[in-house]
């Protein structure tokens, strides 16, 4: 808490009113009033409310994990989108690496901790508190499963919500680096980089739908954030090695990024073919995107995705036709810092799109030609390293067919995950 002290001033007897105290337009209160206001700390004036609110244990744990459950359960409905673009790309995947991988982050943890490395905790201090996380993972996952009854993608049963292997990885990043973590974020950030890898196989292993992953995913960082909570309650500063200390942010920093990527789609688009009516339908994106900031305002970047469009055709909605797109774009981005954890961005590119359509009733090609993609972000710090974003982009995207000269206009609303630097 920061106090200000507004020095006592001398007021001579001409610059009082009848009343004794100060007139409205006295250079004294102008500069009483502004020597006040010089001494808040930039930090504290240019803060909302809400950072304050997320620099609390709680608001960390809401911060890291809230965007994840909400993106688990809107994603919910975009399921058998997502999971078209595995059957189209990768339809005979199977790999048994990720039951292994989402034991890695733990292997890591248990070796430097074995080799004397120190970290945040004794060993007594770290197995109680990882003892704790696994049995909230545990519960949590087992009794969603049982209760939800979601079949899995490849009908094997009906275990598929949330995913075990992706909670489990999540839960095991997590707990390297809340030991190792202030060591170096590259830590945290490879961690997290094979819990990502083992969630996209366990898609690609058709054994779980996106929602299943991303729930998980959620699960397994809550449930070590609680069980490293209850250590620290029961252990105070015993065995205590490393205490957090509050973050500082910056807010004229530059918000370089490389971020995840999830979006949906809202048609906007009709046209026709030879006589045939065409409408674009839902859309699911997953993307891949990074800049660099030569200021805290402007920056050069680019973003590479792929997507799926629904078609319509003659008013008849079908699995069958659809076309992807495969969009690599570079070009300016821009940023401007509400507070030191909040910023609004936007990008503009220009977009090498290659089309590759899926339409049973008419004869195509793939083909590729220029588009532009821009949009709004509203993003948020949860920690120097990681940050939150919430998309709402549009493309103007070039005809998807040879045969027609009609551009398209796309509106899609999404999440992304950020490593920042």
């Amino acid at each position: 808490m920061a106090l200000v002290l507004v020095p006592l001033i001398e007021i001579h007897a001409d610059e009082l009113n009848q009343s004794g105290f100060p007139l409205k337009n006295s250079p004294i209160v102008c500069d009483t009033l502004k020597q006040a206001n010089d001494t808040i700390p930039t930090e504290i004036k240019d803060t909302f409310k809400i950072d304050k609110i997320s620099d609390s244990r709680f608001g960390r744990i809401v911060s890291y994990t809230a965007p994840l459950f909400v993106a688990g359960m809107v994603g919910g409905g975009q399921d058998a989108h997502f999971r078209s673009l595995r059957n189209t790309y990768l339809p005979q995947f199977h790999d048994h690496l990720d039951d292994y991988l989402q034991y890695s982050p733990a292997a890591v943890l248990v070796g430097m901790k074995a080799l004397g490395v120190k970290g945040r905790s004794s060993w007594t201090r770290m197995f109680l508190s990882d003892a704790f996380s696994v049995a909230i993972m545990a519960g949590l996952v087992n009794s969603l499963k049982m209760s939800a009854q979601v079949e899995r993608p490849d009908g094997s049963n009906k275990r598929s919500f949330p995913s075990g292997h992706t909670a489990t990885a999540f839960m095991t990043a997590t707990m390297l680096t809340k030991e190792y973590g202030h060591r170096s974020p590259w830590i945290g950030i490879g961690a997290y980089s094979v819990a990502i890898a083992t969630g996209a196989m366990r898609m690609a292993n058709n054994k779980h739908w996106l929602s299943d992953v991303i729930t998980g995913a959620g699960i397994g960082i809550l449930s070590t954030e609680l069980g490293y909570y209850i250590g620290d309650l029961i252990f105070k500063n015993r065995g205590l090695y490393y205490k957090r200390t509050a973050e500082t942010f910056e807010k004229m920093s530059k918000p370089s990024f490389l971020s995840l990527s999830l979006a949906v789609g809202i048609p906007l688009s009709s046209y026709d073919i030879e006589g045939v009516k065409l409408k674009t339908s839902s859309d699911c994106m997953v993307g891949i995107e990074g800049a660099y900031f030569l200021n805290p305002y402007f920056g050069v970047g680019g973003r590479t995705s792929l997507s799926r469009m629904r078609i319509i055709v003659n008013d008849v909605k079908t699995e069958d036709n659809s076309v992807d797109a495969l969009k690599l774009g570079i070009g300016a981005y821009f940023s401007y810092p509400l507070s030191n954890r909040w910023l609004v961005g936007s990008r503009l590119l220009p977009e090498f799109v290659h089309y590759r359509p899926n339409l049973k009733s008419i004869e195509t090609s793939t083909h590729s030609r220029i588009g532009i993609g821009t949009g709004l972000s509203l993003t948020y710090k949860a920690s120097k390293s990681y940050a939150v974003r919430v998309l709402f982009d549009y493309d103007l995207l070039p005809p998807n067919s040879k045969k027609s000269g009609e551009y398209m206009h796309f509106l899609a609303i999404g999440i992304s995950y950020l490593i920042s630097f």
